[in-house]
């Protein structure tokens, strides 16, 4: 069944795994595309959009965000159906139906804020504003995962079309398993742990990284690859090697890789970990069960919505992190020695 005229908003979406399943989405459009796109003037498409589907771009501004807000409002008509791909409900009420995909967690959720940069605190606080105030613009949300739903029917505390409706890029690892090579042309050295993630706070390297000094200490030292880009992660990067050099912990940070390098870095590894303590949809969860990776994770309703880990553990304690790092690696950790009330009597006394 083919839209009678579908548009596309999408002025926010141009990196990650929002960028990853947008371009699904346009790829799919086929059938599909009579309509209009508004997207990112950042987001670089390795494919063609469909002739008659006329695109407009938008910069990071916010002259030229709220020029695309009241562009939506005037290009909608009784035929359209809107579809809002960047969390946001449209600015200014639009004719047909409006659909608003939801995912990014932060938004309606009560998640602290005070580990990311001001900037970013800022816009956060102003999009779950946002996403209030103009609610009533919306006909159907979609989130991903049950967990999504729940929290977004808590924030809205009103009556809402809310479906959940999951899907991921096809065709992602059709690459042979002998494929196998790293952003600069050579082989990937197998890893015990891959952790496929950008540097926010929430996605919580720091405890990975806690976990890691802490297990070092203990006499282990897990092999773990990272995805971090150094120049969007300066300081986070340059601690992660002083840990390194301190540590001697075995981790090796591979930069942000293009999807056609991700399945050579699950392929190289062994298990998944994944410390997030905040998603919408967890795709490596997906995309590492789907290469056969064992799955050490939060234990947290985002995974579980999508995989059975494992191993589990909480991602706010690098001790329960390292904890689980060692049951799956099948170290056995000395269970405490408990004495009773006389032996604790006769060390109170021996000291």
């Amino acid at each position: 069944m083919a839209f009678e005229r579908l548009i596309i908003h999408a002025p926010n979406v141009h990196t990650g795994g929002s960028k990853a399943l947008l371009v699904e989405l346009l790829a799919s459009l086929s059938p599909f595309g009579r309509g209009a796109a508004i997207l990112d003037r950042r987001l670089e498409l390795p494919l063609a959009l469909p002739g008659e589907m006329p695109v407009q771009h938008v910069s990071p501004s916010l002259r030229e965000r709220w020029m695309a807000e009241w562009n939506l409002a005037q290009l909608a008509d009784e035929r359209s159906h809107v579809l809002c791909f960047g969390n946001l409900p449209p600015l200014f009420s639009c004719r047909g139906r409006v659909t608003v995909f939801l995912h990014n967690r932060h938004l309606v959720s009560s998640t602290d804020l005070a580990d990311f940069p001001l900037r970013t605190r800022l816009r956060l606080r102003g999009e779950r504003l946002w996403v209030r105030l103009f609610a009533s613009h919306v006909d159907e949300w979609i989130v991903q995962t049950e967990s999504m739903r729940l929290l977004l029917e808590k924030a809205l505390r009103a009556a809402a079309a809310i479906r959940v409706l999951p899907f991921v890029p096809a065709g992602m690892f059709e690459c042979p398993p002998q494929s196998v090579e790293a952003p600069t042309g050579s082989a990937f050295e197998p890893v015990d742990f891959c952790y496929v993630a950008s540097g926010e706070p929430h996605k919580n390297h720091r405890n990975l990284i806690g976990a890691w000094t802490q297990l070092s200490q203990e006499g282990l030292f897990p092999s773990l690859r990272l995805t971090l880009d150094s120049a969007e992660n300066r300081r986070l990067c340059e601690w992660i090697e002083r840990k390194k050099r301190q540590f001697g912990l075995r981790i090796d940070n591979v930069g942000r890789v293009g999807a056609d390098q991700l399945a050579a870095v699950y392929r190289s590894s062994k298990c998944l970990i994944h410390p997030s303590w905040c998603e919408s949809f967890g795709l490596p969860l997906i995309e590492a069960r789907s290469l056969g990776l064992s799955i050490v994770a939060s234990e947290l309703d985002y995974v579980r919505d999508l995989v059975v880990p494992d191993e589990t553990f909480d991602p706010h304690s690098a001790r329960s992190i390292a904890r689980a790092v060692r049951r799956h690696l099948g170290s056995r950790e000395a269970a405490p020695s408990l004495g009773d009330g006389k032996s604790f009597l006769r060390q109170l006394a021996a000291a």
